[in-house]
């Protein structure tokens, strides 16, 4: 609390790359190609007996608005996209 009280700010989670989200194939994109173009997710998780990971960045400021970005992919037992969300803060043209 003291470091984010001196600087005003702090992010959680990391950068990944917001304009490969519109290559996503549901049903054709494989877990190894989600990982070619995104790196490692920041988490891992299981939704309805499908497993997750997310991509995500969320930057906080005593100063400024936040700025956060998410994307949640699910897969299906074969490794393949079965959905994906997309969310940001950020204002896209």
């Amino acid at each position: 609390a003291l470091i984010f009280a001196i600087a005003g700010c702090f992010t959680v989670g990391h950068d990944f790359p917001v304009d490969q989200v519109g290559t996503i194939k549901i049903g054709k994109t494989t877990q190894e190609e989600i990982r070619s173009m995104f790196g490692s997710p920041w988490r891992i998780g299981m939704e309805d007996g499908q497993r997750t990971w997310t991509y995500g960045r969320y930057r906080y400021s005593a100063f400024s608005e936040t700025e956060t970005q998410d994307l949640v992919i699910r897969f299906n037992d074969q490794g393949k996209v079965t959905s994906f969300t997309f969310n940001t803060t950020e204002h896209q043209e």
